[in-house]
């Protein structure tokens, strides 16, 4: 996965910098976080009605813009803490959308019940967000000097991290059990919200 995550933002990186020469630096990192979060808007009705292998494909593609909006920030030197707190919002933002999706077309399914783990799926992955982001906090509250960009990325690693979460969420779409990739996310956020919790209780 590792492998994977830097292999696609050394391709975010040559897009980034064929964006800003093509824009002439006028395209703002905001401008392509607030774009990337409004696509999921459709993705998530796309999901809603059952257009699966579409919602994957615009998933695969415009979760990309997750990674091109950072490169693009380092490379303008636009890197700043609201954008960052924007990136990590617009995120969350996205889970809500995509789950509600997920268990509104489950509702209606042969299997109404199933529609629970698309629930559990959205508040395990908004937990694992909550304890990283109170974790911060509680590291910075404690006035260490940490700048936010390390302080940004030290409680970020785990079992399903967002990146990973995407992915079970493609590969259910793809395969058509979107039933399945929900439980798996529900289970295994659940997972990865306790290890952050005892990571930081450690280091607080």
């Amino acid at each position: 996965m590792v492998a994977i995550r830097n292999m696609v933002r050394k391709w975010m990186r040559a897009l980034a910098r064929l964006l800003d020469r093509a824009s002439g630096g006028r395209i703002h990192p905001n401008t392509v976080t607030i774009f990337g979060f409004l696509m999921h808007v459709p993705i998530a009705l796309l999901i809603a009605t059952k257009h699966n292998l579409w919602a994957a494909a615009l998933l695969i593609i415009f979760g990309l813009f997750d990674a091109l909006d950072g490169e693009l920030a380092r490379l303008q030197n636009r890197a700043s803490v609201r954008g960052m707190l924007l990136d990590a919002s617009t995120d969350r933002f996205k889970e809500v959308l995509l789950y509600s999706g997920a268990a509104y077309t489950l509702a209606l399914s042969d299997r109404p019940a199933t529609a629970a783990w698309a629930v559990g799926a959205c508040g395990a992955s908004l937990s694992v967000s909550y304890v990283k982001a109170k974790g911060e906090a509680a590291i910075a509250s404690g006035g260490k000097a940490i700048p936010h960009a390390a302080l940004n990325r030290m409680f970020a690693d785990g079992l399903l991290t967002f990146e990973v979460r995407m992915f079970v969420l493609v590969v259910g779409l793809l395969a058509n059990q979107l039933a399945i990739a929900v439980a798996v996310v529900a289970v295994l956020a659940s997972y990865t919200a306790l290890q952050r919790l005892t990571r930081i209780t450690q280091k607080i």
